[in-house]
């Protein structure tokens, strides 16, 4: 693996642009990615190289399993985070790219387009998480995993194309139930102290088997392929000690990145194609911006 340090230098911008204020011309074009996960809800866009230029995001029960059970929530959430990104930045935005698991179906995968397109936006494409994450990633050989609020989700690469994808039940949700069972905590405690790194450690003996069936989930998946190393992403990949768990029992090297959570949807906005359709002659140019994209932040290729 060629290790660069273009990857969390990128992702150190980006969590910096999470919180800062700072306006947007309204004639520089944008690619914005949406990421409507089972716990996070994230909103992040870009300039047309990738940089970030501004983010928000919300912890939100909309989704779960990868699917969108509360429309009207979805709705309200996705809106709350562009009125604060339209707000901090004094720029509408008018198009997106919005994301789905993996093994998504037709009508759930109809369900993300349709919280975007019923906020007004123009849902310019729907990209799977791990595909999302390697537009940042640069993947070529390996596997990438989001483990967000509620799947796990995985895409195996190999020459740089994907090979599998599959997508399994079990999260960030089931570490805040077994925290709330056992410290007897409402659920939204349990989330609030599993959300602060400053408690992983001393939480990491209680959810611990539940990273154990995680990994398990992700040596599953992995099971058949011939995998050097796994990259872990999304918010759940934020809870220290998991990289050690999943290389512990899959065999293989795992890795987390800087703000594993921002990673999705940093990706997701390089497949937003309105600005290429909009400045551009060819309608391949999405998918240059995204093969640009990845080479210019590569973090790992093999």
């Amino acid at each position: 693996m060629t290790t660069s340090t273009r990857l969390p230098k990128l992702m150190a911008r980006t969590e910096k642009v999470m919180r800062g204020r700072r306006p947007i011309d309204p004639a520089q074009p944008v690619r914005v990615g949406v990421d409507l996960g089972t716990a996070y809800t994230v909103v992040i866009v870009t300039d047309l190289d990738g940089q970030p230029l501004a983010g928000s995001y919300r912890f939100a029960d909309v989704v779960r399993d990868g699917v969108v059970w509360d429309f009207a929530g979805a709705q309200r959430v996705v809106g709350e985070v562009l009125s604060d990104l339209e707000t901090r930045t004094g720029r509408r935005f008018t198009h997106a790219a919005v994301t789905i698991p993996p093994a998504v179906g037709t009508s759930d995968h109809r369900a993300h387009r349709y919280v975007v397109e019923s906020l007004g936006l123009e849902c310019t494409a729907v990209v799977d998480e791990p595909n999302a994450a390697n537009a940042v990633l640069g993947v070529t050989e390996g596997a990438v995993v989001d483990v967000g609020g509620g799947t796990t989700g995985i895409a195996i690469l190999r020459g740089g194309h994907v090979v599998a994808t599959d997508d399994e039940p079990t999260g960030g949700k089931h570490l805040t139930l077994v925290l709330a069972g056992a410290l007897g905590l409402p659920i939204e405690e349990a989330e609030q102290l599993k959300a602060d790194p400053a408690n992983h450690r001393r939480l990491l003996p209680i959810v611990r088997p539940t990273l154990e069936k995680i990994a398990t989930i992700v040596a599953r998946q992995v099971s058949g392929h011939d995998v050097s190393r796994i990259y872990l992403v999304g918010g759940t990949a934020g809870f220290a000690g998991i990289e050690q768990i999943v290389t512990e029992v899959t065999g293989i090297p795992a890795q987390v990145p800087v703000s594993p959570l921002f990673v999705t949807p940093l990706g997701a906005a390089a497949f937003d194609g309105a600005p290429a359709r909009e400045g551009a002659d060819s309608a391949s140019d999405r998918d240059a911006a995204v093969l640009a994209f990845a080479q210019t932040h590569r973090g790992g290729s093999r």
